[in-house]
Order: C-alpha cells, then sequence, then structure tokens
C-alpha cells in the first residue's frame, strides 16, 4: 500500500510539472501613504493577484516549472476612498531566460499610472476575454497577456500576436469601464496605445528588433559575444524605422526602460568604433537616458 502511495504521489508531482501555469508572478502591494485601511486587507489583495496571475492558464501552450516567466508586480495604493475604491500606480516587470546561460534579460520595467479599481477583502477575482468583469482582473489579465506576448515576441518573429491580440480585446472590452487608462482620448502612453501601437505596421520593425536583439544577440552570446554585440547593434539601429514614422514614442520609451542597464553591460568591453556607432543610434531613439550612453562616448 505504501509504494502505492508514493507512486501515487508521484505522478501527481509529474502531471503538476506537465501542467504548470505560464507565470511566476511575484506580488507586492504597498500603501506607504493610506492609512484607512487595515494591513489585513491588503495582504488579501496581495494574495488575489498573486493567485490571479499564478493559478490561471493563459496560454493552450504546456510550460514546465523552469519554462515558466519570471515577472514581478508592485502595487502602490496612493488613496482608498469608500473603504472599496483604489487609486495607485502599478509597476510591472518581466524576464526571459537566455540559452546557455544563468542570466535573465529584462523584457518589462515600467510604471501604469492610471490604476484605480474597486476591491472588498476576499472578492475572488473572475475573467472573462469577452466581458469586463472588473477594472482589476481586466487590468492584470491585460498585463498577463502583454508579458506573455512580448516574450513570445523574443523567440519567434511576431510569436506574440495572438497575445497581444487578447490584450487588445481586454481594452476593446473596458470602453465602457468607469476606470482610467483604456481609452485612446485619456492619454497617448496608456493601455490602449500601448497594445494599438505594438499591433500597428509602424511598430513592425520594434517587433523586428526585439526578436534579433534575443535570437540572434543574447541567445548566442555564449557562442560569439562579438558577433552577438554586432546583431544587437544591428537590431537597435533598426528601430530608426520607427523613430521615422512615431518619434519619441512611448512604446520606444517602454523598451529601453528594460534595456538601457543591460545595453550598457553588454557594451562594457566594446571596442571604441562600436560604442561610437552604437552611441550615435541611442542618443537619437531614447535621449532619456543620454547621460548613461555618453559613458560610450568618454571610453573611446
Amino acid at each position: 500500500m505504501k509504494n502505492y502511495l508514493i507512486l501515487g504521489a508521484l505522478m501527481i508531482i509529474m502531471n503538476l510539472d506537465i501542467q504548470a501555469q505560464e507565470l511566476n508572478c511575484r506580488v507586492q502591494v504597498l500603501a506607504p501613504t493610506v492609512s484607512n485601511v487595515e494591513k489585513r486587507v491588503l495582504d488579501a489583495l496581495q494574495t488575489a493577484i498573486r493567485d490571479f496571475m499564478n493559478d490561471r492558464k493563459w496560454t493552450g501552450d504546456t510550460y514546465s516549472f523552469d519554462e515558466r516567466i519570471e515577472c514581478n508586480i508592485l502595487l502602490t495604493v496612493d488613496e482608498v476612498t469608500n473603504n472599496t475604491r483604489y487609486v495607485g500606480q502599478l509597476q510591472i516587470q518581466s524576464n526571459r531566460i537566455v540559452f546557455n546561460s544563468s542570466y535573465d534579460s529584462p523584457m518589462l520595467n515600467f510604471i501604469d499610472e492610471d490604476v484605480d479599481f474597486e476591491y472588498s477583502e476576499n472578492t475572488i477575482l473572475e475573467f472573462q476575454l469577452d466581458q469586463h468583469r472588473s477594472n482589476l482582473s481586466s487590468i492584470l489579465a491585460y498585463y498577463a497577456y502583454i508579458i506573455l506576448g512580448v516574450d513570445y515576441d523574443s523567440f519567434a518573429l511576431e510569436g506574440g500576436t495572438p497575445h497581444f491580440t487578447k490584450a487588445q480585446q481586454v481594452v476593446v472590452n473596458a470602453q465602457n469601464a468607469s476606470g482610467t487608462g483604456w481609452k485612446a482620448f485619456e492619454s497617448n502612453k496608456n493601455r490602449y496605445w500601448i497594445v494599438e501601437n505594438i499591433l500597428h505596421q509602424a511598430f513592425k520593425p520594434m517587433r523586428q528588433t526585439l526578436y534579433d536583439y534575443h535570437m540572434e544577440g543574447m541567445d548566442k552570446m555564449y557562442e560569439n559575444p562579438n558577433l552577438s554585440r554586432a546583431a544587437i547593434t544591428s537590431s537597435i539601429a533598426g528601430l530608426r524605422k520607427v523613430h521615422q514614422t512615431r518619434p519619441l514614442s512611448y512604446n520606444m520609451r517602454i523598451f529601453f526602460l528594460a534595456k538601457a542597464d543591460e545595453i550598457m553591460n553588454i557594451y562594457t568591453e566594446a571596442p571604441p568604433v562600436e560604442k561610437n556607432i552604437l552611441f550615435n543610434d541611442l542618443q537619437i531613439l531614447d535621449p532619456a537616458n543620454i547621460s548613461k550612453y555618453n559613458k560610450l562616448k568618454s571610453t573611446n
């Protein structure tokens, strides 16, 4: 009997491994300036968000535990009114595994400042792709699909399209919702425009860059660092096509918010001429980080 129990337990563990969900999302909820909400409620909200992101099957693909996408969500609550309406900002981070390496490449690292939703303690977050159930669940589902889309785009050219399309459907469903961040006229850097731009023809070169940067650059760094760096340099240069039609777009800003520090680390040992070529592109594409990129010139 004991052997059967052990065998049964092993089969359950193996099955769980096969059925692993796509995201391994660490969640933190902070409310440093809010005094009218008990910590117990914030802890419950944190657990609800974590369970929503990690326990749901977002795709039809099979993931093992070590293939899950590492991501982080930091919700900073700035205000709570009527005990149930929360206003704040959401920081979204995600990483991508790099082949033959223990290094994770940052894919997303930005803040959504248009976060407001209703939440009561122990509320179960529900979501259906064909309808808007609540602002919180829609925001979380939207970013789950964005995280997936960016990750899939880095492994196959425009491979994230099905996930971006679902994120866009979440936006469509939320057009009559009271929460902010969903509508085109509210801002040019909200949830509406992030996914609208991703799927627009003008931003196809950015998706090409995402693929080339990782598959031809990062994933081959262990084979030949010089050729891999050259591929990354070329991929970044490809962003000039986006800049020509959509200069200083928010999507470009999102890309470099995640990649600026990584790029600087990659080119630490690059020859001066290579650094100079890269600098000429970066000063145009990402002027917000020019203070970092100036170090490329100073070493020439």
